[in-house]
């Protein structure tokens, strides 16, 4: 879906809306307490108390390189959103496309091995019985199915959390209080302040491009459908390229052969290189694939020895 205009308002739309949003509240709250499986192993979830894209997948990525990295046999698990399998099921970015198992976990099997379940609880046995020392969640934090033992709740400091009004009159799944209260952390994901509840430890990180350093002061057409394509754009001219032009689309947007064709003919016209990111270009066909140029993000941390604590503390879990 695209981002509603209204959710960063509060207008009259909004207004409007917003006694919906006491039943979306007192429906996750009842959600949420429902009882989950507790799993053997570590159970770390990577999730928001937002609606569209704050960064949990390179969030998820760059932890999971970490925890690797320290020995830990960590593997990734997804809803898939975006595509038609409901799992379990271990990704294999080989035979696999992301109208089958989502864009985001053709991502994260390329750092660990990724698995998709919309039953959160089941894929959880199944990755376990695979070899799973530890489990990493991308997204999940309202579902119940499976016990976390440390939670990580992911904004994007920009975006903050909108109008601050629960669904459909706002971005909120959940009161800010009520999501921050199941959490252990706050990871804000670029500039700005966030109106967070006292006490929850704040880390802080920013997104920058990768792979794409020879288009320095290159003109370039943006082409995204990720949750905040906007985002995407600032960060192109962060980086140093000039914006030629742009084309949108909802996030987890299926683009069609024509839509591409389309983009591609007006970055011609404007004399600029086509880019896109990493999890569109999960979702292209390969010849189309590879006449965009894809620019990967890293996550750079503001005290990377934070981080080490963090993930300290989820080895002794």
């Amino acid at each position: 879906m695209r981002t509603p205009g209204f959710w960063s308002n509060t207008g009259p739309t909004a207004r409007l809306l917003a006694p919906l949003g006491c039943l979306t509240a007192w429906l996750t709250a009842r959600r949420v307490a429902r009882p989950g499986w507790r799993a053997p192993v570590p159970v770390i979830c990577v999730g928001n108390a937002t609606v569209g894209g704050t960064g949990k997948t390179i969030v998820a990525m760059d932890l999971a390189a970490r925890l690797h990295a320290s020995g830990v046999a960590v593997h990734c698990l997804s809803r898939g959103h975006g595509g038609t399998a409901r799992g379990p099921l271990r990704v294999d970015p080989a035979i696999h496309s992301a109208a089958e198992v989502g864009d985001e976990p053709l991502l994260l099997a390329t750092i660990a091995p990724a698995w998709i379940s919309a039953d959160r609880a089941a894929g959880a046995r199944a990755m376990i019985a695979a070899g799973a020392g530890a489990i990493l969640m991308d997204d999940g934090l309202q579902n119940p199915g499976l016990l976390k033992d440390v939670s990580l709740l992911v904004v994007d400091a920009q975006a903050g959390f909108g109008n601050g009004r629960l669904l459909p009159a706002g971005p909120l799944r959940e009161p800010v209080a009520a999501a921050a209260a199941r959490c252990q952390a706050a990871i804000v994901i670029g500039d700005g302040a966030v109106a967070l509840p006292p006490g929850l430890p704040i880390l802080r990180a920013h997104l920058e491009q990768s792979g794409i350093d020879d288009l320095r002061g290159a003109r370039v057409f943006a082409v995204a459908g990720i949750g905040r394509p906007t985002k995407f754009h600032d960060s192109l001219t962060r980086f140093g390229a000039v914006l030629a032009g742009t084309r949108s689309f909802a996030d987890h947007h299926p683009v069609a052969a024509g839509e591409l064709e389309a983009a591609l003919a007006e970055a011609d016209r404007l004399g600029a290189v086509a880019v896109t990111t990493a999890k569109d270009a999960a979702r292209m066909l390969p010849a189309l694939r590879a006449r965009f140029r894809v620019a990967g993000v890293r996550l750079i941390w503001e005290n990377e020895n934070a981080v080490e604590r963090l993930l300290d503390r989820i080895n002794d879990v």
